[in-house]
């Protein structure tokens, strides 16, 4: 949610956050869902200049260290720019000059929520929280240690939406069965009449579902 997005903004002190579904392996992005200092979220239309950035994000020559983090390092919970370089050679990369700069971003941090493990057992496809800040003080241990705090909580919440997301649940044919006796109105007892089960296994497919 977008009040969500932004509580984190309020607790942390950023001026732009982005939530990043990425695939390093296969050099692609799958989600991506961002809310502005003003509270207001991204538009959702994509643009020209959405296609270009998402063709040089995978160049070497990008030298954003924390776009293609995952899979490359040991998986850290929180990592920001400041971690691999120094300012004077953040403000040399072409993610700097092209992006950052223009946009009046200086510093970010980053929060890892979700990743599934490839073949490889690192990070194949990673989902992480980026928090932005326009030129001024960078990032604190204040900052990474709220970010480490929250992270358990925003990525139970994200396992929630993603629960909410799925159109039909993952059941079994005779729990599908249960269920259409169970909105029929019927009782514990005639379900497991007609199903030819106990009471007690009608209600043990009630809690397995």
């Amino acid at each position: 949610p977008v009040s969500l997005l932004a509580d984190v903004m309020r607790q942390v002190g950023c001026h732009r956050l982005v939530v990043v579904g990425y695939d390093p392996g296969h050099e692609e992005t799958w989600f991506r869902q961002g809310i502005l200092g003003d509270g207001w979220p991204e538009r959702p239309v994509r643009t020209l200049l959405d296609d270009m950035l998402g063709l040089v994000h995978w160049a070497p020559k990008w030298g954003c260290p924390t776009c293609r983090y995952p899979g490359r390092d040991e998986p850290r919970e929180v990592t920001a720019v400041s971690d691999y370089l120094p300012a004077w050679q953040w403000h040399e990369t072409a993610a700097y000059r092209e992006v950052y700069r223009p946009l009046g971003l200086e510093h970010q941090i980053s929060l890892s929520l979700a990743s599934t493990p490839g073949a490889s057992a690192q990070p194949q496809r990673e989902l992480r929280m980026f928090l932005f800040r326009c030129p001024g003080p960078d990032f604190s241990e204040r900052d990474r240690a709220v970010l480490r705090l929250l992270g358990p909580h925003l990525r139970q919440a994200y396992q929630d939406a993603e629960l909410r997301r799925r159109a039909r649940p993952e059941l079994t044919a005779r729990q599908w069965d249960l269920l259409r006796l169970v909105a029929a109105g019927h009782t514990n007892i005639q379900i497991g009449r007609r199903l030819g089960i106990s009471e007690g296994t009608v209600r043990k497919h009630l809690e397995n579902i």
